[in-house]
């Protein structure tokens, strides 16, 4: 469907556009100096909670996490939506006012936007930041040697779907939810001092579909540990009845030739890998000889980081071994 669009600007002069179709990344980049480029990104999506200001703050996390995936700093952000004529105008004010919390507690300014109406409602945001491109993340910058540290928990494509099925329990439903509404930006700070430049957000094609994208730019394998992979004990208990949204098995679909599993595990455990996620942590590739320094400073601070394998001089593919 992007071929058309590919094509309309293939062999264009464009010498300071840094990252764009050209590349799967998180989001584009725009050279504007020698020490500054512009990060420009977009996202929205329908509920995937309840409560329409959890939904808001979410999915203002999740916009504003892909210009954190690329290094850079968030500053400026129009509201993208589309609600039902029908929707009640106070619920249609907590979604932007989740949007607009979130967006302020990350030090960025909501200038404006675009609503449209539409069946089922739908929201995010246009997000800008500003990078240092000798600094910025790109999902191409993962090098063997490298160890892969994961911010958030799987699990909470599951979860979802579990509550769309009203099948459940409110404390998986809060815990998911204050994981999706956490911003990315401290982890994203100290992987910049770190010296980081291999990272991605893990959104919707899930832990292994974004490992895959960064193991084919960096020309690297990645070797995966299942049990060392932080997940969510309530996406767990969902997962072993298969309450698994249609993205998991898609990405299976799309991704699974690339991806080996060495060691048994049942398909309920491998889903949760395929798990599409909402405002989902970063995947670092952290340099091997600072990991220590690193995993000491996260603590410190408090951040949550989980080493979860390493990066191989390998053919660009993902074994998982348990």
């Amino acid at each position: 469907m992007l071929r058309p669009v590919r094509e309309v600007f293939e062999g264009q002069d464009a010498p300071d556009l840094l990252v764009g179709l050209g590349a799967p990344d998180d989001a584009a980049l725009w050279r504007l100096d020698d020490d500054r480029a512009l990060v420009v990104t977009t996202d929205f999506f329908t509920p995937v909670v309840d409560n329409p200001y959890d939904y808001g703050a979410i999915a203002a996390a999740n916009s504003l996490s892909d210009v954190y995936a690329m290094g850079g700093k968030p500053f400026l952000a129009l509201n993208i939506a589309a609600l039902p004529p029908d929707l009640a105008p106070e619920i249609s004010a907590e979604i932007f006012r989740g949007g607009a919390e979130k967006a302020r507690e990350a030090g960025v300014v909501i200038a404006g936007g675009h609503t449209v109406q539409d069946k089922e409602p739908k929201y995010g945001l246009i997000a800008l930041g500003f990078v240092d491109p000798r600094k910025a993340f790109t999902k191409g910058g993962a090098k063997a040697g490298d160890a892969l540290v994961l911010t958030k928990p799987l699990g909470f494509g599951v979860i979802a779907t579990a509550l769309k099925q009203q099948e459940a329990r409110a404390e998986d439903v809060a815990e998911a939810t204050e994981w999706m509404k956490r911003l990315n930006a401290s982890a994203a700070a100290l992987a910049a001092e770190f010296g980081v430049r291999g990272a991605t957000d893990v959104t919707g094609f899930s832990l292994l579909g974004h490992g895959l994208e960064m193991a084919r730019a960096s020309g690297v394998g990645l070797r995966l540990s299942y049990d060392a992979i932080p997940v969510l004990d309530g996406a767990r208990f969902y997962a072993q009845s298969f309450k698994f949204p249609g993205g998991a098995y898609d990405n299976r679909k799309f991704f699974g030739s690339s991806i080996t599993f060495d060691g048994v595990l049942e398909e309920w455990e491998q889903l949760l890998l395929f798990d599409p996620q909402t405002s989902g942590g970063l995947c670092l590739a952290v340099p091997g000889e600072r990991l220590k320094e690193f995993l000491k400073k996260a603590e410190e601070k408090s951040l949550p980081a989980w080493v979860i394998g390493e990066v191989v001089q390998d053919s660009p593919e993902i074994v998982v071994k348990r």
